[in-house]
């Protein structure tokens, strides 16, 4: 079983690079992305809550985004592994994931972070904005607190996987297909 996490700042690609990680292993993508906009969408009360935060530009806690994890991972039994996009945040994140990964037997096998320039992130996050209507692409100041968020949150991460050998950095910038193949290469390296 590969159980992967996939990491980066917001805009980097992480979502799309997913779909074809999850494609070649035959693995089940859980963005917590997607999975926060379908409970918003159908208004559980999980759902309302997460967006109250999104709203601001702020990070879900933990108990909201581990409940909604949780809840995804138990759809798929039989699955082959899964690709985590969104998912850790923190290192507190990661250990509660690292536990409940462990309690079904299971594991992280790597994690992959897609690093991009921050002044491309930004332009990249205004335009998904434009096309996609996602309030939360569309105020640069909510961009750069997530931006923020993420510096300051999630880059613990790197010495969290870094310690357990399961830290793979790759550059995010180029075209997709490139990327994706710079990815494949480093789980065939690797796993």
């Amino acid at each position: 079983m590969i159980n992967l996490i996939l990491f980066g700042k917001p805009g980097s690609g992480k979502g799309t690079q997913a779909e074809f990680v999850k494609q070649k292993y035959d693995l089940v993508h859980i963005s917590t992305g997607d999975v926060f906009r379908f409970n918003i969408s159908k208004n559980t009360e999980l759902g309302e809550l997460a967006k109250s935060y999104m709203d601001k530009g702020d990070l879900v806690p933990d108990k909201v985004t581990i409940k909604m994890l949780e809840a995804e991972v138990e759809k798929f039994p039989n699955a082959n592994g899964f690709i985590f996009d969104g998912f850790p945040r923190t290192s507190t994140q990661a250990q509660i994931l690292d536990d409940f990964l462990n309690s079904k037997n299971m594991s992280i096998s790597m994690t992959i972070a897609l690093e991009v320039d921050e002044n491309l992130l930004i332009d990249r996050l205004i335009n998904r904005g434009k096309d996609s209507g996602r309030t939360d692409d569309q105020d640069k100041s909510k961009i750069q607190n997530r931006l923020d968020e993420y510096n300051k949150k999630t880059a613990p991460l790197i010495d969290y996987y870094k310690s357990q050998n399961k830290f793979f950095e790759i550059d995010g910038i180029g075209e997709i297909n490139d990327i994706s193949n710079r990815i494949f290469d480093v789980i065939d390296k690797n796993l």
